[in-house]
């Protein structure tokens, strides 16, 4: 069904996958915030993920959160949370049990964001815990999204500075891919499981 494992060398001529839909950044509590919590709200899966500013060295300090990363399966929202924190109505959408949120060591991720505000977290899928059923050894979202999608997605923007003053489009396009990748993974994979061939994924 699917490799086991697969080498450097396999995914380099693989195609590149990008988020195809649309990008919201959201960086202030008005009405985009707003419209973006209506749309998560109404999913039944999203696709999740976080950035931090990277540390290079022992003596720089610890950065939190810098943004918070939620996919559809057409829309993807970038909250900077370096500079909105935690808004209650962003945390409901992660302590929401009807909307699924899927990503990669999710724990550490949800550890970070409730730093900036207290949630409970309900519906989350770590994709590193649900590959091994499929026999799926590796374990990085790169790794992953080649052996399930048979895509290579770009890591080049992993150490950017994700509290810049302004984010690059090369930035906001690799949070939201790798957001949205997590999410058809999850899809990919209950395709695989479901013979009825039910899309659990369809907006509401």
């Amino acid at each position: 069904m699917f490799k086991t494992s697969i080498t450097p060398e396999e995914i380099a001529p693989l195609p590149l996958a990008e988020f195809p839909g649309k990008i919201f950044l959201i960086d202030s509590l008005g009405p985009s915030f707003r419209r973006a919590i209506r749309y998560l709200m109404r999913q039944k899966v999203i696709g999740f993920d976080t950035e931090t500013r990277p540390s290079f060295s022992a003596g720089q300090p610890h950065h939190g959160t810098a943004l918070l990363q939620l996919s559809g399966a057409n829309k993807a929202f970038l909250f900077r949370t370096c500079r909105i924190g935690m808004p209650a109505k962003l945390r409901a959408v992660l302590a929401n049990p009807d909307v699924i949120k899927v990503g990669a060591a999710v724990a550490d991720d949800i550890h970070g964001l409730q730093h900036l505000g207290s949630f409970a977290p309900e519906s989350f899928v770590d994709l590193q815990r649900m590959v091994p059923e499929w026999g799926i050894t590796d374990k990085s979202v790169k790794k992953m999204a080649a052996i399930i999608l048979g895509v290579r997605i770009s890591k080049a923007q992993q150490l950017s500075n994700w509290e810049a003053e302004n984010l690059s489009e090369s930035q906001k396009m690799y949070g939201a891919t790798d957001a949205w990748i997590c999410r058809e993974m999850y899809r990919r994979l209950l395709s695989e499981q479901n013979s009825d061939g039910q899309d659990i994924s369809e907006e509401r």
